[in-house]
């Protein structure tokens, strides 16, 4: 596996179910839970404006079934269906399924099917291009974020500030504002070290365009941005490595 999580889609038409597969996804540290939807039709509209990796998928649903919707799909995502019939295992693994799942689903059953997955190397990166993140020193760094149904390609020499949204994030450049589906802790990841500094859990500024600061605020632009006590020292060490002064006052 690359280290990236794995984007994931549960799409059943009982609620319970749908729970049941997001407290699963969201215990398991490499996958990563993009979203649930009760019917095919709704999920089509998220694979039409998300990059998934991978789908739990009922198979008896309204409008379609689970397992005629894979047909409808050109490239699907992986899949592991999850229903409570066995008479559509045949036909499930006949379309390249990944697992079965039969209703009640337990949580080392559902481990068991992941493990499956990661055995297959995904090319997953979380909405990301995987070639294109970041390039050298030398040339121009950028990275793409999915917004407005397309992969927009940032200029991080451009970016001024990067705030936490709960499950998105909000890139402010010089020219734009950006707002993507991604944790901050997905970015902070992707940045370099050396030219980006956290300073708040919901905050991460571009050194290079620090133009003021004190022990709570720093100053880019019109901006003003808190710094939280739990990064204060950090801020503190590197702002002062970075020449921009012998300490926070």
């Amino acid at each position: 596996m690359t280290g990236k999580k794995i984007s994931c889609l549960a799409v059943d038409d009982e609620p319970p179910a749908l729970l049941l597969m997001e407290k699963y996804i969201n215990a398991v540290p490499t996958l990563q839970f993009a979203g649930k939807c009760r019917n095919a039709v709704d999920a089509l509209t998220i694979l039409q404006n998300e990059v998934i990796d991978l789908i739990f998928l009922d198979i008896q649903m309204p409008f379609i079934l689970g397992t005629d919707f894979i047909r409808t799909l050109a490239k699907p995502p992986k899949v592991i269906f999850t229903t409570a019939f066995r008479k559509f295992a045949v036909e499930g693994f006949e379309l390249d399924a990944v697992d079965y799942l039969l209703k009640p689903i337990s949580f080392e059953r559902f481990l068991k099917a992941v493990n499956k997955v990661m055995k297959l190397n995904l090319p997953v990166v979380e909405n990301f291009p995987s070639d294109n993140l970041l390039k050298n020193e030398q040339e121009n760094t950028f990275m793409f974020l999915r917004a407005d149904r397309k992969n927009l390609k940032i200029q991080l020499n451009d970016i001024l500030f990067i705030e936490s949204l709960k499950d998105y994030v909000k890139v402010v450049t010089k020219e734009k504002t950006i707002v993507s589906k991604h944790s901050i802790s997905t970015i902070a990841e992707n940045l370099p070290e050396h030219s980006f500094l956290r300073i708040h859990r919901s905050f991460i500024v571009s050194l290079s365009k620090i133009e003021s600061f004190t022990a709570g605020l720093i100053q880019v632009g019109k901006y003003e941005l808190p710094v939280s006590r739990s990064y204060r020292h950090e801020v503190e060490k590197t702002i002062r490595s970075e020449g921009f002064g012998r300490g926070i006052v």
